[in-house]
């Protein structure tokens, strides 16, 4: 191989034609490249440092915002807790308080609905005591003619049986009967009509 054929074949030629023919007569035609596992010292100095402002700029300006961001966040959660919380308080309040009102009109409605049954039996009874009167009032009144009727009866019975006796007392014996008579049979009838 010539110097002319390593420029062409080789990845890593060398300059000159003297350090070609010193490393030829060794056995090696071509130039030995960088390692591929060896990084270079440049290559970690720079690395190094780039690492190193990485850093610093972290430390000094995003992870204080980072941090402030992660405050912040939980801050949020904390206080969606709070006012989850405080929600959640008023509306067991709320409830309380409706059953308290719940409570409260149906003790008023019970009140309303005794207050109307003892209303409601009053004027029953005072309705009844009414009707009763006047029951009693019709009755007394249906007795008293009742006896009026019986007493308007008996006197025309007894008229009846005392013309009766007279009539068969005058066809017995052939006169009238006299007075004594007369009152000894209406005393006879009023008192079997009293028995």
């Amino acid at each position: 191989m010539t110097f002319e054929q390593s420029q062409d074949f080789c990845e890593f030629p060398f300059d000159t034609e003297e350090e070609f023919e010193a490393e030829l007569a060794e056995g090696h035609p071509c130039e030995e490249g960088p390692s591929p596992i060896l990084p270079e010292v440049k290559e970690l100095a720079w690395g190094a440092g780039s690492f190193l402002v990485f850093l610093v700029v972290m430390r000094l300006f995003l992870y204080p915002k980072l941090r402030k961001g992660m405050d912040a966040r939980y801050a949020k959660v904390e206080e969606g807790f709070e006012q989850a919380d405080a929600a959640r308080a008023a509306a067991r309040a709320e409830v309380t308080e409706y059953e308290a009102a719940l409570a409260t009109v149906r003790a008023e409605a019970a009140e309303r609905v005794d207050a109307a049954r003892a209303t409601l039996a009053g004027e029953r009874e005072t309705r009844l005591a009414e009707v009763n009167a006047e029951i009693a009032a019709k009755r007394e009144a249906a007795m008293a003619e009742a006896r009026a009727a019986r007493e308007a009866a008996e006197s025309d019975v007894r008229s009846a049986v005392t013309d009766v006796t007279s009539k068969v007392l005058e066809l017995a014996i052939g006169r009238a009967p006299t007075e004594q008579v007369e009152s000894a049979v209406a005393d006879v009838m009023n008192s079997e009509v009293r028995s």
